[in-house]
């Protein structure tokens, strides 16, 4: 198959347009709900308009060995969700044609507008004010203009975690923009003095290398939310984006902030970024911004976040951090119901507590929020993972990592396919993780546990050891005693469980992966006695 069609950009047909690098099809502005197998057909559709696209074209390209569905049941749903989409009819097709038995065609009138500024990078903006210690606010400024630029539905926005990634970089700007498939980059900074905050920033079109348009503002402190959306809507006025009355309405929706308050809340967004060593800081600072403004939403759903990683990493138990967590949750959506964070929080806390629909419900109310939400998509891949439910779970995680390429979304994809049993797939996909970060624990932990799997127990061994020097906490600890005792190496298995023992005087051991090294052992009973004490825990790994 040869393509005509770009490879990234937005195309146009009728009423419709399809953003390839976002994986998003949207009428007359209004994103349209649609798998991600249907989108990328019709993305290959698109970029051969006219021309044949074979059965085996697409089974070569969306459903490979390494899936998770029948190619035929996989083809023929996503088909007739695509026609659904578009209200097509495989009769009297506008758009999809089938030709029986070797394939579709597209057969409408498209459009390619490729050279408009559709997607954007965000650099980091520079810190102006001489002082190192407001590193954080440079960086909350980059997190809150790259938000702010995301309300706007036609746009698509490079996440922040990717965005960090090019932090002081000396790389050409027209090379990056290659790197992450952007049409613009913005770049600028800020400074605050006192109570003032000034920002200074450019856009330039990576097509043409040309600068498009240059601006400061200046504003008190407690003004700097409407400052981030006048700086928002400026750029999407330069770049000739249509707001919908969606997108105007999140921008009109602004009040002021009390200063301290933010700057304790930047601070701890500050530290969250940078988790899980420092999530005792992000607690600290959320709670001094919930104490200085008890009606700041953001806040509440930040410390909800906060509280309910220290569940999924097994610092406390579920019954004391996510209980605490679904009260600020509710609490934020109480003050602003439409905060895709918020309901995102209370959906990570119910995940934890076992209440797998529930949390389901707030992660789609999210979604649908603010489908631009990488976080939102990467905790509902791994809820649905753990439902049993692998080819959304799948789904859901490209789609985060789309959003977001250097996230941790790629390192709990790997567990997905630990749960569906292709151990192959986790450890490639766990190296990869660990290539791009080789400080995440929960990437080493996950290859140990693959290798496990496989009973290639020395490897196993050697990654649970070095997850046990990353991650905080009982979690990998655990995991290591299992896979001793798997291995046959029954001393080394009862260590580990003194030393859990001991642990557990000191500070919180999730029961659950004591259970599992008792049932390695072939212990039974002491097995079962912990696997109650897990489930009436709700210990974290239980799920």
């Amino acid at each position: 198959m040869q393509g005509i069609g770009p490879a990234h950009g937005t195309l146009r047909f009728g009423p419709f347009e399809a953003d390839l690098t976002a994986g998003e099809l949207r009428k007359q502005g209004v994103r349209i709900k649609l798998p991600d197998q249907s989108f990328r057909v019709l993305e290959m559709l698109l970029k051969c308009p006219g021309k044949l696209v074979t059965r085996e074209e697409l089974q070569k390209r969306i459903w490979p060995s390494d899936t998770f569905v029948d190619f035929e049941q996989g083809l023929n749903n996503s088909i007739k969700r695509l026609r659904e989409a578009l209200g097509d009819s495989a009769e009297h097709p506008h758009f999809v044609e089938t030709l029986p038995r070797r394939g579709y065609r597209f057969v409408g009138a498209l459009q390619v507008t490729a050279e408009r500024i559709e997607s954007l990078l965000v650099l980091p903006l520079e810190n102006l004010s001489g002082d190192a210690e407001q590193e954080y606010f440079a960086d909350g400024m980059t997190e809150a203009l790259i938000t702010n630029l995301a309300k706007i539905s036609a746009l698509r926005l490079v996440s922040r975690t990717t965005a960090m990634h090019y932090k002081r970089t000396r790389q050409p700007l027209n090379e990056i923009a290659r790197e992450l498939g952007v049409d613009g980059i913005v770049e600028g900074t800020v400074m605050r003095a006192g109570e003032r905050v000034r920002i200074s920033a450019q856009l330039i079109n990576a097509h043409t290398d040309t600068h498009v348009w240059a601006e400061s503002y200046e504003r008190k402190l407690s003004d700097v939310l409407a400052l981030q959306a006048e700086v928002a809507q400026a750029i999407a006025r330069e770049i000739r984006v249509k707001l919908t009355p969606i997108d105007e309405a999140r921008f009109a929706k602004v009040q002021p902030v009390d200063p301290p308050a933010y700057d304790a809340y930047l601070k701890g967004r500050y530290y969250w970024n940078r988790r899980p060593a420092t999530l005792g800081e992000a607690i600290k600072c959320f709670e001094q911004a919930i104490a200085k403004d008890p009606s700041y939403a953001a806040a509440h759903a930040g410390l909800a976040d906060c509280l309910s990683s220290l569940s999924g990493l097994g610092l406390v138990s579920a019954n004391e951090g996510c209980i605490k967590a679904k009260g600020l949750a509710l609490k934020a959506l109480e003050i602003d119901h439409s905060l895709a964070e918020a309901h995102t929080a209370l959906a990570y806390a119910t995940f934890w507590h076992y209440d797998f629909l529930a949390a389901e419900r707030e992660f789609e109310r999210a979604i649908e929020l603010n489908p631009r939400y990488a976080i939102a998509h990467h905790l509902f891949g791994y809820n649905l993972a753990v439902m049993g439910r692998y080819e959304e779970s799948y789904t859901e995680f490209q789609r985060a990592i789309r959003l977001d390429p250097l996230s941790l979304s790629k390192a709990l994809l790997g567990f997905n396919y630990i749960y569906a049993r292709r151990y192959d797939q986790a450890i490639a996909q766990f190296i990869t993780t660990i290539e791009l970060d080789p400080e995440s624990g929960v990437a080493h932990a996950g290859l140990g546990w693959a290798y496990s799997c496989k009973s290639l127990f020395e490897p196993g061994i050697a990654a649970l050891r070095k997850a046990c020097d990353l991650w905080p906490g009982s979690t990998p600890i655990g995991m290591l005693g299992e896979a001793y005792a798997a291995a046959g190496r029954r001393d080394e298995a009862l260590k580990v469980l003194e030393q859990l023992d001991q642990l557990s005087k000191q500070r919180y051991v999730t029961p659950y992966v004591v259970s599992r090294i008792y049932a390695t052992l072939g212990q039974k009973d002491e097995a079962f006695h912990w696997l109650e004490t897990a489930y009436q825990q709700q210990a974290e790994w239980m799920v």
